[in-house]
């Protein structure tokens, strides 16, 4: 009798072996480039502004965007659960559900117009 983890224990070892490969490509393939921000703790490796290092303030426009996509990411979630259980629901969680879309679209149009979705 097989032991019913196998499958799991060959996924597993799969996902390893691709992670170890993926690292190994890029440690050959990948360019060398380093410099003073690299080295730093917790750098991206762009240098950094002196505005940033004086404590200069980041524009709104960072915390706008980020809030439309939690508000947009989350209206989105709502459809889950419809999508799942679209055959039990009815004639009346459609239009419902039409009806919430019909919302969001609504917000996303404002949004647009007032050019909240426009990088300058």
């Amino acid at each position: 009798m097989s032991n019913p983890y196998v499958p799991l224990f060959f996924l597993m070892g799969l996902g390893a072996v691709f992670a170890l490969v993926s690292v190994g490509t890029s440690l050959v393939v990948g360019p060398a480039r380093y410099n003073k921000a690299k080295a730093q703790a917790y750098e991206c490796g762009i240098q950094p502004t002196p505005q940033a290092n004086e404590g200069g303030r980041i524009p709104v426009k960072y915390y706008l965007t980020a809030m439309l996509f939690i508000i947009f990411d989350v209206e989105t979630l709502f459809l889950f659960p419809f999508a799942v259980a679209f055959n039990q629901l009815g004639l009346f969680a459609l239009v419902e559900m039409v009806l919430f879309i019909l919302t969001v679209f609504v917000a996303y149009a404002y949004v647009w117009r007032r050019g909240g979705l426009e990088w300058d």
